[in-house]
């Protein structure tokens, strides 16, 4: 009996001795695994910069509309009937405007002898005239617009937008590119000069 109870005695210490192993390894393991260095984080990609392409150029919201037609390549003309008809003070002006804006291509369609004569002092009045009908006072996007709206220009005469399946027209000249936004004002990038009726 005795010794029986002997080696009830050593298989209980025995019992012991394996919980007390088993609750060591698994506290080292806690503790290698606590030590472990951490995941690193993911590497969040880069915030796309706001702006539209225009002419090669990012056009971007932070920047007057001068200051953004002055980097685009494809408005050259515009920038330079703009300065010549002292119209950059206005236009970088705290607006807002809505411009529509021809391209080089769209100063092409006019003769060169018609170009020429708006560019010389005694063309100034004229082409004053011309850049103003391209001009609304207030910030418009394509989402403000709806087919058949009126617009009233700083030279006074009226613009008509026209909007069929997406493409957007006004006086019958396309839209190449809308929405690109300026500080003081939006532009819509167009395919022909709009001439006033009077």
């Amino acid at each position: 009996m005795q010794k029986i109870q002997k080696l009830g005695t050593l298989v209980s210490l025995s019992v012991v001795g394996i919980m007390l192993f088993a609750g060591c390894k698994q506290s080292a393991t806690t503790a290698d695994n606590s030590m472990a260095s951490p995941t690193p984080a993911a590497t969040p990609a880069p915030t796309p910069q706001p702006g539209v392409m225009v002419g090669g150029a990012l056009m971007t919201p932070d920047k007057t509309i001068v200051q953004n037609a002055i980097n685009a390549s494809n408005v050259t003309n515009l920038v330079m009937a703009v300065k010549t008809a002292g119209l950059v003070g206005t236009l970088s002006g705290a607006g807002p405007f809505t411009v529509f804006a021809p391209t080089d291509d769209a100063f092409a369609k006019l003769s060169k002898a018609t170009v020429a004569a708006l560019m010389k002092p005694a063309g100034k009045a004229k082409l004053i005239k011309i850049l103003k009908f391209h001009v609304v006072a207030g910030r418009y996007t394509m989402a403000d617009l709806k087919d058949g709206q009126i617009l009233t220009t700083l030279e006074g005469d009226k613009l008509t937008v026209s909007l069929k399946n997406g493409q957007m027209m006004v006086n019958g000249a396309t839209v190449v590119t809308p929405d690109v936004m300026s500080s003081n004002g939006v532009t819509f990038v167009i395919d022909t000069v709009l001439m006033p009726k009077k």
